[in-house]
C-alpha cells in the first residue's frame, strides 16, 4: 500500500471511530434507528410542481411536506443551517433553524443536528418556501435522524473514481455518481419497453426453470451444482431455449422470457458469467420474419428511451433508422479482409493455415463451417459497427437451427452485430425430431472428443418434438449488451448492478 493510500485509510478509520462514538451517545439517549417516519413527497416531484412559482405565490399556497433522504450537503451558520438531502429522485434543500425545531421534548435537537454527518439519513417535516436566491427549500419544523452513517462518503462527496470499487461497492457508486444511477434507471426503462413491445404483439411472458437436469439451448460450459433431495447433478441454465420450444409444442404460439442465464466462461468488457437475455418464439414464422421483427423491436425501443433512432456510442454514430445490413459469413470475411476469395473460404485447409498464423487453432474434428466462423470472428466481426445481420450459418455450428432448403450445409440462422459485438441470435427452429436427434448425437461425440461447450443428448426434448413442433422462429437478444449501446457504456460491468468479481479480503 502506498503512503497516500495508507494516509487515506487512516483518515477514514479515524472518521469511523468518531461516528461510532456518536452512535454510542445516541443509543444511550433514545432509539438509535427509529422506524416511525414516512415521506409523502419526493424531491424531483416537488421541483417539477413548484420551481416555477415565485416566492410570494408559493408562500400563499402554504404547502407542508414530509421528506426523507441522505444528507449530502450541510452549511451550519449559528442559529440556522442549510442541509441538502438526496432521495431516490433527486435533491432538495432544508432550512433548519434552532427556534423552529427545538421543543420542550427535544430542547437540544438543533445542537444534535449540528453534529450529524454527511451520509446520515434524515426525515424532515416543514413548509415549502423559496430562498432569496429563489431555491425551492423546506422550512423545517420537525427533523429526525433515521440512520447514522458510520462510513464517510468518498472524497467528501466529490465522487467515486476507482473503477473496481465502483463495481464492488455499487451502493456507494449509486449514492455519489449521478451518471451511474441514470444508467440503471435507463436499463429499467429499456426492459420495460421491450416487455411492452412483446406484449403488444401478443407474446405471452413465461418463466422456465433456472436449474436444468441437462444443460442445453446453447453451446457453452455450464455451472454445475447438486440437488441434495433428488441426489442428482444439476446445471444452472445456459439458455431457456429448449423449455420455451416445449411450450410452443404445448400450444402457446408466441412466448417470451426475460431471463437470467449462466455460462462458465471468462470475464471481459462484453462477457459476464451471469447475464440477462430476452428469448422469444413465434409459431408459423421463419428467420426472415424474425430479422424484420427484431429490427423493428430494437428500433422502437431505441426511439422510446433515447428520443431518436440515431445514437452516439463511444464517439461514433449508430443508425437504427436505416434498414439493417445482411451478409453471409463468407461475404463479411471478403468485405472486411479483402485478401480472401470465395474459393479460399471454401477450402478448410487454407482457412486452417490462416487461423494458425492468427494464433487460433481448431481441433482436427472441426469442419469447414467451424473454420469459417472462427475466421469471421478473427477478421470481420469487429468491423460490423452499424447493425448487420450475418445469415446462413453452417449446420456444424448451428445444432438447433433448421437446415436451409437451398443448401444442406447451411441453416436458416442469423446473428445480429452492432458496434462489433453480437447482440442477437435467431433462426428457423429445427422441428424435425429425427434430424435433431442425430445432431444431438454429433454434439455428444464432440463433447467426448474434448469440446466442453458441446451439448448433451436431451431425450425429453426429442420426445417433445415427436409430438410435433409447428414451423417456428426463435431469437435471443442480449439485454446487457443492448443496454451498453443505449447508455453509451464501454463495459458490460457498467450496466450490471453487481458484476462478478474476484473474492475480496475484507478485514
Amino acid at each position: 500500500m502506498t503512503d497516500k493510500k495508507e494516509s487515506i485509510q487512516q483518515d477514514e478509520n479515524s472518521i469511523i471511530l468518531e461516528r461510532r462514538s456518536k452512535l454510542k451517545e445516541i443509543r444511550e439517549k433514545k432509539v438509535a434507528f427509529p422506524n416511525n417516519f414516512s415521506p409523502d413527497s419526493y424531491a424531483n416531484d416537488l421541483h417539477s410542481q413548484y420551481d416555477k412559482d415565485d416566492k410570494e405565490t408559493l408562500a400563499k399556497k402554504n404547502i407542508n411536506v414530509f421528506v426523507a433522504g441522505r444528507m449530502v450537503l450541510k452549511r451550519v451558520m449559528g442559529k440556522a443551517s442549510f442541509a441538502t438531502i438526496q432521495d431516490t429522485t433527486g435533491r432538495i434543500q432544508l432550512y433548519v433553524a434552532r427556534d423552529l425545531i427545538n421543543s420542550e421534548k427535544e430542547p437540544e435537537l438543533y445542537a444534535d443536528f449540528k453534529r450529524w454527518d454527511l451520509g446520515d439519513i434524515i426525515g424532515a417535516k416543514g413548509k415549502l418556501f423559496k430562498t432569496n436566491t429563489n431555491e425551492l427549500s423546506v422550512e423545517v419544523t420537525e427533523i429526525i435522524l433515521l440512520t447514522k452513517s458510520l462510513r464517510p462518503l468518498p472524497e467528501k462527496f466529490h465522487g467515486l473514481t476507482d473503477q473496481e470499487i465502483k463495481y464492488r461497492q455499487r451502493y456507494v457508486d449509486l449514492i455519489v455518481n449521478e451518471d451511474t444511477k441514470n444508467t440503471f434507471l435507463k436499463r429499467s426503462e429499456i426492459i420495460t419497453e421491450i416487455r411492452n413491445y412483446m406484449q403488444s404483439n401478443k407474446f405471452l411472458e413465461v418463466e422456465t426453470p433456472m436449474l436444468h437436469p441437462i444443460p442445453g439451448g446453447a453451446s457453452a460450459r455450464p455451472f454445475k451444482t447438486h440437488h441434495n433431495s433428488l441426489d442428482m447433478e444439476m446445471f444452472l441454465r445456459i439458455a431457456p431455449e429448449l423449455y420455451l420450444k416445449r411450450l410452443v409444442v404445448g400450444g402457446f404460439d408466441r412466448v417470451f422470457e426475460i431471463n437470467r442465464s449462466f455460462r462458465n466462461e471468462g470475464l471481459s468488457v462484453r462477457h459476464n458469467p451471469e447475464f440477462t437475455m430476452m428469448e422469444f418464439y413465434a409459431a408459423y414464422t421463419d428467420y426472415q420474419w424474425l430479422m424484420d421483427y427484431t429490427e423493428s423491436c430494437i428500433r422502437e425501443v431505441t426511439k422510446l428511451v433515447n428520443g431518436s433512432e440515431k445514437i452516439e456510442y463511444q464517439g461514433k454514430t449508430i443508425d437504427f433508422k436505416s434498414s439493417f445490413d445482411r451478409l453471409t459469413l463468407v461475404e463479411a470475411i471478403i468485405k472486411y479482409s479483402k485478401e480472401f476469395s470465395e474459393k479460399d473460404l471454401n477450402d478448410k485447409e487454407f482457412i486452417s493455415k490462416v487461423l494458425k498464423k492468427l494464433g487460433h487453432e481448431l481441433s482436427s474434428d472441426a469442419g469447414l463451417g467451424a473454420h469459417q466462423l472462427a475466421l469471421f470472428e478473427e477478421v470481420a466481426e469487429e468491423h460490423l459497427w452499424n447493425p448487420t445481420y450475418i445469415v446462413n450459418y453452417p449446420v456444424e455450428v448451428s445444432p438447433l437451427a433448421r437446415t436451409s432448403d437451398d443448401d444442406s450445409n447451411l441453416t436458416d440462422r442469423f446473428e445480429l452485430f452492432i458496434a462489433g459485438r453480437e447482440i442477437a441470435n435467431g433462426f428457423s427452429e429445427l422441428n424435425d425430431a429425427e434430424d435433431q436427434s442425430e445432431r444431438f448425437k454429433k454434439q455428444v461425440k464432440a463433447k467426448e472428443s474434448g469440446d466442453e461447450e458441446a451439448m448433451l443428448y436431451d431425450a425429453d426434448f426429442i420426445r417433445a418434438l415427436e409430438y410435433g413442433l409447428p414451423p417456428t422462429g426463435g431469437c435471443g437478444i442480449g439485454i446487457d449488451r443492448l443496454v451498453m449501446l443505449l447508455t453509451d457504456s464501454p463495459s458490460i460491468r457498467d450496466v450490471i448492478l453487481f458484476p462478478q468479481m474476484r473474492a475480496e479480503n475484507i478485514s
